[in-house]
């Protein structure tokens, strides 16, 4: 695994990276950087760590969607999400 440097709402950050993953990184980066710049830019919330939340539930609210979208039985673990922001965030406060 390799480290990649990525910047998110012009802050950088040092992201381990499977081999070959560097493609789908960068655009899950992306992803994030545009949620996240377009939370910030409606301007009703300000705080960085806010904002990553929203943006988080943002996105894995969409993957949520894909499956029923497309008639699929694949299913995404919302629960199990939410579990992995709240690790992240164990030094703040729990998401739910």
């Amino acid at each position: 695994m390799k480290q990649v440097e990525v910047t998110i709402l012009g802050q950088g950050y040092i992201l381990g990276c499977p081999d070959g993953g560097d493609k789908l990184l960068t655009a899950a980066v992306a992803a994030v950087d545009k949620e996240m710049g377009a939370i910030r830019d409606g301007g009703k919330v300000k705080a960085r760590e806010r904002i990553a939340v929203l943006a988080a539930l943002n996105l894995a609210y969409q993957l949520a969607e894909r499956p029923a979208r497309a008639g699929s039985d694949e299913q995404v673990d919302v629960a199990a999400l939410v579990r992995r922001i709240d690790s992240v965030l164990e030094d703040d406060n729990h998401l739910l």
